[in-house]
């Protein structure tokens, strides 16, 4: 640390740490030692330390985890809000999703999902419940509905592909979409899935799906940790 420079304390640790992270020395995921603790090495005060963290925090580069402690945040997912699968995009992107499917039974549509996918009323569906990883964080937690007669995902790994890759291989081919992107909070099984406190924000995505024959084959409704994710569009004027 320069005592003599203008710069404060606390923003030179912020730099020499933000610099590590950009280099690689300090990966996603990676454990910040505690704030008395990396005060006490490098002999500043305590509330000098925990301003220099909390910059880092507020830039988004580290996040503090109850029970955890501080650590580097992952990269953010950035999703362009095209009609795509959340596993197309993250394989596009190079990343290594894998998936834990939490339920898959037959149902019969209530009044909303009917609505959505244009069906009578207690139509038998397929409910659909999986999370989706990458890495070892958790990123999103996902619910569909497809109608039986579209695809019969009992007979699918489900853990080793996309929805929407499968609905390809059965001859679905999806071309128009509606999509509405919103954001509320975390019910306590949501946050513990998505390894986050009860309450936490979360963007949510709700899009029904149809084939070029017009008819609705998929209602999905999406959670997402706003840490690392969002969705990204371009904008023209018209």
């Amino acid at each position: 640390m320069d005592r003599s420079s203008p710069v404060p304390l606390y923003f030179q640790v912020a730099g020499q740490l933000e610099q590590m992270i950009s280099d690689g020395t300090l990966l996603p995921g990676d454990r910040i030692a505690n704030e008395i603790s990396l005060a006490d090495q490098l002999g500043l005060s305590r509330p000098t330390m925990r301003q220099a963290i909390q910059t880092l925090v507020d830039k988004g580069m580290l996040v503090r985890k109850r029970g955890v402690g501080t650590q580097v945040v992952h990269a953010q997912i950035r999703r362009p809000v095209d009609l795509t699968s959340l596993n197309d995009d993250l394989l596009g992107a190079g990343e290594k999703p894998s998936t834990q499917v939490l339920a898959l039974h037959e149902t019969a549509a209530d009044e909303g999902v009917a609505d959505s996918l244009k069906l009578p009323r207690g139509t038998p569906v397929w409910s659909l419940e999986r999370l989706r990883m990458v890495g070892d964080e958790p990123l999103a937690l996902m619910h569909n509905y497809v109608p039986l007669t579209v695809i019969d995902l009992r007979a699918i790994d489900l853990t080793m592909t996309g929805l929407y890759a499968q609905l390809r291989r059965n001859g679905v081919q999806i071309r128009v979409a509606h999509q509405s992107i919103g954001a509320r909070r975390a019910e306590a099984r949501e946050a513990r899935l998505l390894g986050d406190r009860k309450g936490a924000p979360l963007l949510t995505m709700q899009r029904t799906a149809y084939d070029d024959s017009g008819r609705a084959v998929e209602l999905g409704s999406h959670l997402y940790r706003p840490d690392r994710y969002s969705f990204e569009t371009t904008l023209v004027d018209r």
